[in-house]
C-alpha cells in the first residue's frame, strides 16, 4: 500500500500507472516489505525512478506467483528528504509493520540514520544507491556500485585519454568527502595529480568564484562529485561562462539524478560518467527490461538511473534468497544471499560478495549526448575491492561499522 502520492520527475510527465494484469491466486496472508525513499522534499528526482523500479520488481514477482505462495505487499514511506522521518519510518517498518525486509535510503546520511536501527531490530536491510563505500554490516546488503568499481575505472580512463591534472568538486557530506579521497587515491595510482579540491553544502547555488579559480588553475580534467541541485547550478553557470566543452568533465554522480535530462544539451553534452547501469546499455536483458518498464509506466516514465536499476536488483536478490531459503526468516535469508546466487540484472550480472555484502557488477563508462549516454567502454564483473580490503563478515560477522579510506 502507498502512504504518499508520487510526483513525476518533470511537470510534463504523466503519472506512473500500472496496467491491469491477471494475478495468480494467493494465500490470504501476504509477505510484507517496506520501502523508504524520498518521493518529495527535494530529493524526489532520485526517488521517482527508484520507486518505479521497485514497483516493477514487486509486480514481476507477484505475476510469477509471489513468494512461498503468498503475494508480496510493499508499504511505502515518504521521508520527504527528512533524516528525522527516515528514523521514524524505519522504526515503524521494523516494529509495527514487522516488515520482512526494508529497501531504503538515498543519501548516505539517510542510510546511516536507519541502518543501526534496522540492525538493532533485526530487520533485513537493502541499500541500493551507489555510494562512497565502506559499510560492513551483516544485516545490510548494498547493491549499488562502490568507488573501486566506478572511480577505479573512470580515473585511469581519464588520465590516459583526457589529461593528468584533476580539479575536484564535491558535495560537503560523507558521500562527497569520502569519495574525493578515493579520487585522490585512484588519480595517484593512474599517474595523475589532484591539483585542487572544493567542497560545497547541498544548498550552495553560486559557483562563480569556483569557475574563476578553475579558469586560473587550468586543469586537464574536472571531477565532479556534486549532488542534485549543486549539479544543476554548476553546469548552468559553467555554460553561461562560455566554458562548456573547454575542459573535460568526469563524474560518478552526474546522471544519478537525471541531470543530463533536465539540463539542456549545450549544458551537459560531453560529460563523462561511470556507473553500474545506464539505460542505454546494449544487451538483450536490458532491452527487455526497458521495454517492460515503459510498458508498465508509459513513455514519459523517468530515465532509469543506476540507483533505480540497483533497487530492481535488490528486490530480486531478496526474492531469490527467500525462494532458496524457503522462508522469510532473516538468518536463513541472509545465508541464502551469501551463497553466491547470480541475478542477471539490466546492467549485467549482479553477484553478492559474501565477505562484504556488496555486489560484483559490470561497470560502464558513458558520455552525455542529446540527453542520453553513449556507452564508450564496459568493464565486466568489477569487484567491490575498496570495501573487501577491510571488511570480512565471514571472519567478523558481528561487525557493524563503516570503514573509511585514510
Amino acid at each position: 500500500m502507498k502512504l504518499t502520492r508520487r510526483r513525476m520527475l518533470q511537470a510534463s510527465a504523466t503519472a506512473l500507472a500500472a496496467p491491469l494484469i491477471a494475478r495468480p491466486a494467493f494465500a490470504s496472508e501476504t509477505l510484507s516489505v517496506a520501502s523508504i525513499f524520498d518521493l518529495s522534499g527535494g530529493l524526489e528526482i532520485y526517488g521517482q525512478p527508484i520507486d518505479a523500479c521497485l514497483d516493477l520488481a514487486i509486480s514481476e514477482i507477484n505475476a510469477a506467483g509471489g513468494l512461498l505462495g503468498r503475494e508480496v505487499d510493499v508499504t511505502k514511506y515518504d521521508p520527504q528528504s527528512s533524516i528525522q522521518l527516515y528514523a521514524q519510518y524505519a522504526t515503524e517498518a521494523a516494529t509495527a509493520q514487522q516488515a520482512a525486509a526494508v529497501f531504503g535510503g538515498i543519501t548516505s546520511a539517510s542510510r546511516e540514520a536507519i541502518r543501526p536501527l534496522l540492525s538493532r531490530y533485526r530487520t533485513l536491510y537493502f541499500y541500493p544507491p551507489l555510494y562512497e563505500g565502506g559499510v560492513c554490516d551483516r544485516n545490510t546488503f548494498l547493491t549499488g556500485s562502490t568507488p573501486a568499481q566506478t572511480i577505479g575505472v573512470l580515473l585511469p580512463y581519464a588520465v590516459e585519454n583526457l589529461g593528468k591534472k584533476v580539479y575536484v568538486l564535491a558535495a560537503d557530506y560523507n558521500y562527497g568527502t569520502i569519495s574525493a579521497k578515493w579520487v585522490r587515491e585512484y588519480t595517484s595510482q593512474a599517474g595523475g595529480e589532484v591539483i585542487a579540491e572544493e567542497y560545497f553544502p547541498l544548498e550552495v547555488t553560486d559557483f562563480s568564484a569556483t569557475i574563476q579559480r578553475i579558469q586560473a588553475q587550468k586543469p586537464d580534467v574536472i571531477y565532479t562529485l556534486l549532488v542534485g541541485g549543486n549539479h544543476m547550478s554548476f553546469f548552468r553557470q559553467w555554460a553561461a561562462a562560455g566554458m562548456a566543452g573547454q575542459i573535460p568533465i568526469i563524474s560518478t554522480s552526474f546522471g544519478g539524478g537525471n541531470e543530463h535530462i533536465v539540463l539542456t544539451s549545450p549544458e551537459s553534452d560531453g560529460v563523462y560518467a561511470a556507473f553500474g547501469y545506464f539505460q542505454e546499455v546494449d544487451s538483450p536483458v536490458n532491452k527487455a527490461f526497458v521495454e517492460r518498464y515503459h510498458g508498465k509506466f508509459g513513455p514519459d516514465a523517468p530515465y532509469v538511473t543506476e540507483h533505480a536499476s540497483a533497487t530492481y536488483n535488490a528486490v530480486h536478490h531478496w526474492a531469490n534468497a527467500v525462494r532458496a531459503a524457503g522462508t522469510v526468516e532473516r538468518a536463513a535469508v541472509i545465508e541464502a544471499l551469501e551463497s553466491g546466487i547470480v541475478f542477471e540484472g539490466p546492467g549485467g550480472p549482479s553477484v553478492i560478495d559474501r565477505a562484504t555484502h556488496h555486489c560484483a557488477t559490470d561497470v560502464h563508462i558513458g558520455r552525455v549526448k542529446d540527453h542520453g549516454f553513449e556507452i564508450l567502454q564496459t568493464f565486466a564483473s568489477q569487484q567491490p575491492a575498496d570495501t573487501a580490503a577491510v571488511c570480512d563478515l565471514v571472519a567478523n560477522p558481528d561487525e557493524t561499522r563503516q570503514f573509511e579510506i585514510e
